[in-house]
Parts: structure tokens; sequence; C-alpha cells
């Protein structure tokens, strides 16, 4: 029942592109996310919505994604977790197709929630895949680069939507950008990801795929990843879904500049994502989740609340920094929790990352519509400092337990 991992035996035919394929899966989950941030406004005005009710397409696909999660934690126990990979990029490609082709903004709705079920797919199977194919002393580093493919996708994303989308606007983004990213992804993870695995187990009773939900859930360290997990996302969400909308509105920035800021800000969370590696090492998984998670809160809440542009801008960057550490030392501290059953934890924590950017998404576009930015931003980082205060009280880092045993 339990999930072993592969051994040295076992791993003849693992090639050098395992880590790339895994890498480029995580990016192609993100150019979606990518073209709707940039270009909210102009989505609204095809369909005559306003910007809070425009967004909450990401809503509606973040809840698909928190219950897609929560069965994934049974199918990840009896299925390959490369296969679950690939289906999920499956449906992101269907859903870029669907979305450049969207005639209503109900169709809008359904097409591009399937970019959240897909993304439930295949992000948490690539952690778990770290945690199968790689030892414990790589999976700092790994797992860094596996973010950093998220982060890189809004480097490249940013400049890419903003040039199509001056040619054909915001659908030639999805059909020009997403859908080809798409498809490479799933050519490459059905190239370099090795099919010997040991994830899945036959024979197995309903009983024991609930098992593992009660593995991952009676750890109270595990809950605690959970919970500050989903508040941190929701405090990231005031930054990655409204914060282009606000430099557009707020200062009047034209949608070129805004994408040249788009790359400074998702270099400065790539950076964040490669460097957790090191400071993991350094500081351990805890500490460091800790300290980046409060400060992306702190910075999440304050960038709308100046009055001038560039200490925004400043703002937003640093909240992109210290959000790029929270997310790799979240992860890495989450996929040590529940050893034998990494499948099922890292797929309760993608419905946990989910649930937290709804979350995100819809309370800061009810701020928004009730209040105005400054509003939004504060009622997010809120959460923010709140997702501190529970890793700090409720979780545990199994790994630094071990080492001082063994001390």
């Amino acid at each position: 029942m339990s999930e072993r991992p592969v051994s040295a035996d076992e791993k003849p035919s693992l090639g050098k592109f395992i880590l790339p394929s895994l890498v480029l899966s995580n990016f192609a989950t993100q150019p979606s996310a990518v073209i709707i941030g940039l270009l909210l406004v102009d989505v609204g005005l095809t369909f005559g919505s306003p910007v809070g009710v425009t967004g909450q397409i990401r809503t509606v696909s973040m809840v698909l994604g928190v219950v897609v999660a929560l069965f994934m934690g049974i199918l990840s126990v009896r299925f390959k977790h490369r296969s679950l990979l690939m289906m999920g990029l499956l449906f992101t490609i269907i859903s870029a197709l669907g979305c450049g082709y969207a005639t209503i903004f109900g169709i809008m709705l359904v097409f591009y929630s399937m970019s959240g079920l897909g993304s439930a797919m295949s992000s948490p199977m690539a952690y778990a895949l770290v945690g199968e194919h790689l030892p414990q002393e790589k999976r700092p580093s790994a797992i860094g680069w596996v973010v950093a493919g998220m982060a890189i996708s809004h480097v490249v994303g940013a400049p890419v939507t903003g040039f199509v989308a001056g040619f054909g606007g915001w659908r030639l983004a999805f059909l020009g950008y997403a859908l080809p990213v798409s498809l490479f992804a799933f050519l490459l993870a059905a190239k370099g990801l090795p099919s010997i695995s040991s994830s899945h187990q036959s024979g197995m009773s309903v009983r024991d795929y609930f098992g593992a939900f009660k593995g991952v859930f009676s750890s109270r360290s595990a809950n605690g990843c959970l919970a500050g997990t989903a508040l941190s996302g929701a405090a990231w969400m005031a930054i990655l879904v409204y914060g282009a909308s606000f430099f557009r509105q707020q200062f009047l920035m034209a949608t070129g500049l805004v994408s040249v800021i788009s790359i400074g800000t998702a270099l400065c969370y790539t950076s964040g994502s490669l460097v957790a590696g090191r400071l993991v090492r350094r500081f351990g998984r805890k500490l460091l989740t800790v300290l980046a998670v409060l400060l992306t809160g702190i910075f999440a809440a304050s960038y709308t609340n100046v009055t001038n542009s560039w200490l925004s801008v400043a703002l937003v960057m640093l909240g992109c920094l210290f959000s790029g550490l929270r997310f790799a030392a979240a992860t890495g501290l989450t996929l040590e929790q529940v050893p034998r059953f990494r499948g099922t934890m890292m797929s309760v924590n993608h419905a946990a990352v989910s649930l937290g950017e709804a979350l995100g998404t819809g309370i800061g576009g009810l701020a928004l519509l009730l209040f105005n930015y400054e509003g939004m931003a504060i009622s997010l980082g809120a959460m923010g400092i709140a997702a501190a205060i529970i890793f700090q009280l409720l979780a545990v880092d199994p790994t630094k337990a071990q080492v001082q045993m063994g001390s």
C-alpha cells in the first residue's frame, strides 16, 4: 500500500531529461494564468464584465482544482505519477484551445477552469516524482528548479503575451503561446519521464485508498503545513492576480510597461525559488518558510498603500522574491511530512494551494468591488501574516528531527 522509492537497480532507464521534463510540466501550468493576469482588463472588455467579476474565472478554476486535487490523492496511490502528470498536461492543451475560441463568457469560464484541472493533476505529481526518484539531499535543489519552472513561465510569458496580444489580442495569446507550450511539455514528458515506477498499487480496497488520507490528516504538522500553504497562497493573489490591473488602473501604466514590470517580478520570484535550495540547507525548511511567508504577507499588504508608483513596484518585486522562497521552502517542508504517501500528500497540498488561491481571488475581488485596491491588499496580506504564525506553531521539519536523532 505504501509508496516506496525506486531502488537503484530499477533506475537504469532514468535519463537526463527527467528534471527538465518536470520543470517544463510546471512551466506549462502557468501560461493561462499569465495571460489572465496581464490581460484581465481586455478579457473583461470583450465579454462586457468588470475586472472584479472577470477575475472570478480564476476563482472557479481554483475551486475545481481543489476538488480534482483531493481526488488525485486517491488516484496517486493507484496509478503511476507519470501517467497522471501527462493526463494533466492534456487538459491544459484542451483549456488553451477552448479559451482561444470562446465566444461567450460562460464558455470561457468552462475552458479556463480546465487549466485548474490540468494543474491539479500535473503539478503535485511533478513534486511527488522528485520525492520518488531523487535522494533527500538533492530534493531541495530539484524542488527549487521545479518551482522555478512556474516562475520562468511568467518571465517568458509576460513579454510573449504582450507581444502576441499586440497583434491578435488575448485570444491569440492562448492559441499562439499557451497551446504550443502545453503540447511541447506533453511530448517532453512522454520522452523524458521514466516509465518505471512503484507509485501505483493494484488490488487495493476503497478502505486502503482512504487510509492514505488518514495518514496525511492524522499528522498535526502536515495539517499545519496545509493550512499555512492555503493562507499564504491567498496572500500571494494580491500580487499575482490583481497587481497588473492595479498598475494599469491606479497609475495608468501602459500594457507594455506592465509587461516589463511583470518580467521583473517573475525574475524575482524565480530567484527566490532557486536560492531556496541553498538557504534550506543553511537555515532549515521551517525557519525559511516562516520568514518568507511573513514577508510575503507584509509586502502584499503594502504595495497598494503607497502613492509613488515606483515604490509600489519595488514592494511588489520584494513580495515576489519572498513568495518564490515561500513556495519552494513550504513545498519542500510539506513533501517530507508523510513519506509513505507522497503522492497523496502533494495532491492534498495542491488542493490547499488551489483553495488558498481561490479564497484569495474571491475575497480580493469582493474587496475590490466593495472598497478599493487598498482594502483588497490589506485583507489578503493579513492572511499571509496569519499563515506565518500557523507554520511557526504547528509545522515540524521531519528531516531535521531525523538528523538530531542520528547525531
